[in-house]
């Protein structure tokens, strides 16, 4: 069963997803990759994860926090997760590209792989995926 809240951001509506212990999903309503709602879901606001994120955005949005610490249970493949991994070492204000993460994490010719992992982010903005750019410094996917 999957619990969610939705938030208010200055990026606009975000909806939380995740359980008991960990935040599994932060989407922009309306970006590519947005989850399929269905009747099994569960309308959890009060559920402590979704509260802690909450506070921890406000913060990040002003400008009193540039890291989270939040517990984190993104679903993918090994790839992706190896990737989404990597994102957290970016640091804020920050930023790499496609071929350098591919790069850091040992699979050097994957950069266009690495975009698509890096696409498939679940936990935007927390797991910082617009960190990364293209070679030549363009924002693309």
């Amino acid at each position: 069963m999957v619990q969610y809240t939705w938030i208010e951001s200055p990026v606009g509506e975000l909806l939380l997803t995740g359980d008991e212990r960990s935040l599994t999903g932060l989407y922009l309503k309306g970006q590519k990759h947005f989850p399929t709602m269905n009747d099994s879901w569960q309308k959890a606001p009060e559920l402590a994860i979704f509260t802690q994120t909450e506070r921890q955005l406000v913060e990040y949005f002003n400008h009193k926090r540039e890291t989270f610490d939040l517990s984190l249970a993104p679903q993918g493949t090994p790839f992706q997760t190896q990737v989404w991994q990597r994102l957290h070492h970016i640091p804020f204000g920050v930023t790499t590209s496609y071929g350098q993460l591919a790069q850091e994490i040992g699979k050097p010719g994957a950069a266009q792989a690495v975009g698509a992992a890096n696409g498939r982010n679940p936990i935007s903005i927390i797991v910082p995926c617009h960190r990364v750019v293209a070679a030549n410094g363009d924002l693309t996917g």
